[in-house]
């Protein structure tokens, strides 16, 4: 985001709440390429959103308007500009499902907690597909208006190129074809006139006090119930047990039948083509990034996809036939390099230092001899200023000062990717601990923005949680 692009989102802020900014925090970006920040008040916060697709923006936000006017937990949109593609919405806090499924699920046993959350999250969901649909217009729904034919294909050959053949797996390339062809047709002879969120999974999920809200559907379009219903029970790092699963299915079923007649049985049957289709999209999803991007965090989801596609292929009954698709699947199954992905796996340490030059270079105790020092005494310098003589790189009035300098953006681009090129090599030999110092005159702006700049592009890129430390910022003077 850039410095204007965020000074407009402040702006915004402002005239909404009508109090002075205080504080911007910058958002992890997680799976998408939309920018958020956390801009509070001294009473107030709210996410500032960037997304450069304009279509996407009005996607979400129509639907967020016209949920929020029914009655659903979606974030209020306070304030938007569509020729800037920025809006204001509601903060909802930092939990999301998963972040409380990780506290509290071991991977063993599921709490009856948990649980109830679950159904909680199950007693909405219909409603949302069925009366949420109602009277919406669904022209407004971006990419497509409807998971058709062209969405499944587009799913299909994602698993098919990003997935299949980035992971070295044989296949018949027209046998392939065919039974896609095969699988779309069947899919949709089901009903598919209901809102389809297309993403329902345990991160677009909040839950804040005793509400649960859900976030990032601006994929939204119209489909059938069972899309959906697969995404959170086959969510793949969820680790939903077969048996909870099975009795939130169930549990669902019941929910659904209260407000629109079907038969059980032919749900069920179509539900699998569902879970199967989600399933192959999410791992197409996680090769794009994961082998494609290398950003190779997404690559943990990989082992437990595997489980979940074990559970389908053990309890296939559809009534199609799809061998080649079935033989690709085993295959996948089979394959040791994706089932000991994770295996041996040491999680990379990363420290991040700013330091002052006049107090000497910071001391790696790792026992590896150090890592990464860059001289921020090249860059521009708000230590020449006054206004800034008490502030330091992890302040607003610092921060504003250097995001608009070129020079400091230019350098930290070629940080950036020199210690890309570090962690990417590091991460593929399994070592443990990177230390990476930026040093300036005084240790209190140039060099702190810098290190508070990579930890952020650390986390944002690779899911790494840097332990990063200020050596003189408890100090004020020349920089």
């Amino acid at each position: 985001m850039d410095t204007v692009t965020r000074q407009k989102l402040m702006d915004m802020f402002t005239k909404w709440s009508g109090e002075d900014v205080v504080e911007v925090q910058k958002l992890p970006r997680s799976g998408s390429y939309r920018e958020y920040i956390r801009i509070a008040g001294p009473s107030t916060s709210a996410i500032g959103t960037f997304n450069a697709d304009r279509q996407e923006n009005e996607a979400f936000i129509y639907y967020s308007e016209k949920f929020f006017d029914k009655g659903f937990c979606v974030p209020q949109i306070y304030s938007k500009d569509l020729e800037y593609n920025i809006y204001l919405q509601q903060d909802l806090g930092d939990m999301t499902l998963f972040q409380y499924l990780t506290d509290i699920y071991d991977g063993e046993v599921f709490p009856d907690i948990l649980k109830e959350k679950y159904k909680e999250i199950l007693r909405t969901l219909p409603k949302l597909q069925v009366k949420g649909s109602q009277g919406l217009d669904f022209n407004k729904a971006y990419p497509r208006h409807s998971f058709d034919r062209q969405s499944m294909m587009w799913d299909l050959n994602y698993f098919k190129y990003y997935f299949l053949k980035l992971a070295k797996i044989g296949f018949n390339e027209q046998t392939l074809e065919g039974d896609f062809q095969t699988l779309t047709d069947f899919l949709l002879n089901t009903s598919c006139n209901y809102f389809l969120y297309r993403d329902f999974q345990s991160r677009n999920i909040m839950l804040k006090g005793d509400k649960i809200y859900f976030i990032d559907y601006q994929g939204g379009r119209q489909g059938a119930l069972q899309y959906d219903l697969a995404s959170l029970l086959y969510d793949s790092k969820a680790n939903i047990p077969v048996a909870v699963r099975e009795e939130l299915l169930d549990f669902y079923l019941d929910e659904l039948q209260k407000i629109v007649k079907v038969k059980r049985s032919e749900f069920l049957q179509y539900f699998q083509g569902y879970v199967l289709i989600r399933l192959m999209q999410a791992m197409g999803a996680y090769g794009f990034r994961g082998f494609y991007e290398k950003k190779t965090h997404f690559l943990k989801s990989i082992p437990y996809a595997l489980k979940n596609l074990d559970y389908i292929l053990d309890n296939w009954n559809l009534p199609i036939e799809l061998s080649g698709l079935r033989n690709a699947l085993f295959e996948v199954t089979r394959s040791a390099a994706l089932k000991n992905i994770n295996h041996g796996q040491t999680e990379l340490k990363m420290t991040i230092k700013s330091f002052s030059y006049k107090k000497g270079l910071p001391v790696d105790t790792s026992g590896n001899g150090g890592g990464f020092i860059f001289d921020c005494r090249c860059l521009s310098n708000p230590g020449r200023y006054s206004e800034f003589k008490n502030s330091t790189g992890k302040d607003s009035d610092v921060i504003d000062f250097l995001a608009d300098k070129n020079d400091v953006q230019e350098f930290l681009e070629k940080v950036f990717a020199v210690v890309d090129m570090a962690v990417d090599n590091y991460l593929e030999r399994k070592f443990t601990h990177l230390m990476v110092g930026f040093g300036c005159t005084g240790g209190q702006h140039r060099s702190v923005y810098c290190a508070e700049k990579l930890a952020e592009h650390l986390m944002e890129k690779y899911e790494l949680k840097a332990d990063v430390s200020h050596m003189e910022t408890h100090h004020f003077g020349e920089d």
